[in-house]
Parts: structure tokens; C-alpha cells; sequence
């Protein structure tokens, strides 16, 4: 019974791939994919190091960021000026990497 299941199986599947639409394999179809980028254009495409730059900033900020957020929550009345202290602390070195950042140029978009 099982190996006449199986068999069945298997006829249905080659069936199926055989009746179904064949895709046409294109360059464009098999190549991975790239957002923002044509696959079939000019593989050498000028673009900015600008938005690199101002991405990789953002996410270091929005990492800083985060892991301050939940600090909130682990706040003690104890440790409460400690706490502060070490926030005021981070959000300073936060405020002077943006100012240094600023006044380098890196977030300069043209």
C-alpha cells in the first residue's frame, strides 16, 4: 500500500512540473537581488558615498539610542542618581560625537 502511495506521489509531481508553465530563465531572473539597482544596467553605476556614510551614523545613534531606552525600566530609587549620572554621561557623549560629526562635514549631503 505504502509503496503504491509513493508511486502516486511521484506521478503527480512529475505530472505537475510537466503540465505547469515554464518560467523562462533570464539573466534578471537568476541573479540575486539588488534594491535600488537595475541587475540588467551598467554594473558600474556612480553613486554616493554620502548615503553610506549617513547611514552608517544613523545606525550607530539609533543603537546608542536603544540601549538607553531600556535602562528606564531597570531604575531603582537606590541607584537613581547613579542611574542619571551614567545616562547624562552617555546622552554627553552622544550630543559630542553629532557635534563632531557636524562640524567634520560628514552630514553635509551635497
Amino acid at each position: 500500500m505504502f509503496m503504491i502511495l509513493l508511486i502516486i506521489c511521484i506521478f503527480l509531481n512529475l505530472m505537475s512540473a510537466f503540465l505547469s508553465k515554464k518560467l523562462k530563465l533570464l539573466n534578471e531572473k537568476m541573479s540575486s537581488f539588488e534594491c535600488g539597482f537595475n541587475p540588467l544596467s551598467f554594473k558600474r553605476l556612480p553613486f554616493s558615498l554620502r548615503f553610506f556614510l549617513i547611514a552608517i551614523i544613523f545606525l550607530i545613534f539609533d543603537i546608542e539610542i536603544s540601549l538607553i531606552l531600556p535602562s528606564i525600566l531597570t531604575v531603582n530609587m537606590v541607584f537613581m542618581f547613579t542611574w542619571y549620572y551614567t545616562c547624562i554621561l552617555i546622552l554627553m557623549c552622544l550630543i559630542m560625537g553629532l557635534f563632531y560629526e557636524w562640524n567634520f562635514g560628514s552630514l553635509d549631503w551635497l
